[in-house]
């Protein structure tokens, strides 16, 4: 992988069949099966110093992964060396490279140059792109890998810029910092802090955790996979299969309680309010850490020891809103100060709001976002009307909130594959999904959407647009319904042209 060192404006034209943007996942999946499909003339661009996505930007103090290792890898990858059954960042960063190692990848990525717009060029029949750094690129093909979970969502509280200490998000964690004994404010009590205020709880003075609403959280269950089971993955790939399968299964089962299986839902609800009574004994607490909405309405979260580090002396839950930030402390709604040395946000990210920072200007002269400013959609969650030969990658409602979403990840990338063979197939240049077709598509997928727990389970989350309130991010379904979907490809979907 050769970064791009340019300085000020490149004035370097580079014509490929298909651009990818980020070298995820997703990225990286699509250009193994690019590859795989002799189709070399691609290049996959990337904001970032080196490949990973949300596994290369996210390594804050034990970042890991909440879906089992063996299912949170490409089927058509899998490896036999995770050492975990959870595996950490590293660990999954380190696969990731692996992945470009063996199947030559490395000449396809530019590093350290992030996308900045795209115009459909109606004549050409192509995608005229520009980098940040003034690269243009002329591409018949623009597939967007750039995921949900990359640009950090900051609360809106008066005077944070007026904090005088240390303050970032745990997505760019500033290792810089000592907390060794410090007064530290954590804000947020979401999938990413779970996980580092265990970590860090053991090294600071005083943390203060400001919660605005509690967490469903179950037990997580990891353990180290030996170096006997690991053998036995090596030398019997029908073994290492079959755990797989088990896992899928076992994951699988869980989208019953979110489309609308009561029991199940409660039989969940019961295990984590046991888990919840079993780690936490002081009552004040344990009523301040018990959700009052239904599991799944927020993404579920696994932890073993997030609650045994908030029964630390040093440990403070907050749980009244914060009124402001002031230079040396945070002050909340019932007159408290607290003196804080540095400020973390666990805040999440901007998921509501896909191809932030990015300008794609399609076939209407219209840009996606303003297409999108009612209601963000896709047909199938990849094409969108307007935008031919544009590819989207986990894009609206094809999230999980309940199994891999590398396995979504799996299926796109394969229908998109078929789109790219039946235009090669059918000698056409350029492919269009028809509006009729993603409009029925959408209707189906609200229609379904009423009956899951994610709109009525009596909760707001970051899976709703916070505008209108609808779940934009979420597949109503199985994993297995939506590779159903998205097994083959209809020519009568489409607009095809030459």
């Amino acid at each position: 992988m050769t970064p791009n060192s340019a300085s000020g404006p490149n004035s370097e034209s580079i014509a490929v069949d298909i651009l990818i943007i980020g070298a995820g996942f997703s990225g990286l999946g699509m250009g193994i099966k690019l590859r795989e499909a002799g189709m070399d003339s691609f290049l996959i661009l990337e904001k970032s110093s080196d490949i990973g996505g949300t596994w290369w930007d996210n390594r804050y103090p034990g970042c890991a992964c909440d879906i089992p290792s063996h299912l949170y890898s490409f089927s058509f990858e899998p490896s036999a060396d995770w050492t975990r059954m959870y595996p950490g960042q590293q660990e999954i960063h380190d696969y990731m490279k692996r992945c470009v190692e063996r199947h030559g990848l490395a000449p396809h990525i530019r590093l350290n140059t992030a996308f900045q717009d795209a115009f459909w060029d109606e004549a050409a029949g192509s995608w005229r792109v520009t980098t940040v750094d003034g690269t243009r690129i002329n591409a018949r093909v623009l597939v967007s890998g750039m995921g949900a979970l990359h640009v950090p969502s900051f609360p809106n509280i008066p005077g944070l810029d007026r904090f005088a200490g240390p303050s970032f998000h745990s997505s760019a964690w500033n290792h810089d910092v000592d907390l060794e004994g410090k007064r530290v404010a954590v804000v947020g009590t979401g999938a990413s802090a779970i996980q580092f205020v265990p970590q860090i709880a053991k090294r600071v003075g005083k943390l203060y955790l400001f919660q605005r609403t509690p967490a469903w959280i179950l037990p997580r269950m990891d353990f180290p996979l030996s170096e006997k089971w690991r053998n036995r993955f090596r030398t019997l790939p029908l073994l290492r299969w079959a755990f797989r399968q088990l896992l899928f299964w076992r994951q699988e089962v869980r989208v019953f309680a979110f489309v609308g299986n009561q029991t199940l839902r409660r039989l969940f609800e019961r295990f984590g309010r046991g888990h919840l009574a079993q780690q936490i004994q002081d009552p004040k607490l344990r009523a301040a850490l018990a959700p009052n909405y239904q599991l799944g309405c927020k993404r579920i979260l696994v932890s073993d020891d997030f609650y045994p580090s908030l029964n630390r002396s040093n440990v403070e839950l907050v749980t009244d809103p914060i009124e402001e930030v002031r230079e040396h402390s945070v002050i909340t709604k019932d007159g408290t100060e607290r003196p804080v040395d540095v400020l973390i946000y666990g805040t999440g990210f901007r998921a509501t709001e896909p191809l932030i920072g990015a300008r794609i200007v399609g076939r209407s002269g219209a840009e996606i976002h303003d297409v999108w400013r009612q209601r963000m959609s896709a047909y199938l969650g990849i094409t969108v009307n307007d935008f031919p030969n544009f590819f989207i990658l986990l894009g609206p409602n094809t999230g999980l909130g309940h199994n891999s979403v590398v396995l979504m990840i799996e299926a796109q990338i394969r229908y998109v594959m078929n789109c790219l063979q039946l235009m090669n197939r059918s000698k056409q240049r350029v492919m269009e999904v028809r509006p009729e077709v993603q409009q029925d598509f959408v209707e189906d997928i609200y229609r379904r959407m009423r009956r899951t727990v994610w709109l009525s389970g009596g909760c707001h989350s970051w899976y709703q647009d916070q505008k209108t309130g609808e779940v934009t991010t979420l597949w109503p379904g199985s994993v297995v319904s939506y590779i159903r979907r998205t097994r083959s490809v209809s020519p009568a979907d489409y607009q095809l042209s030459h």
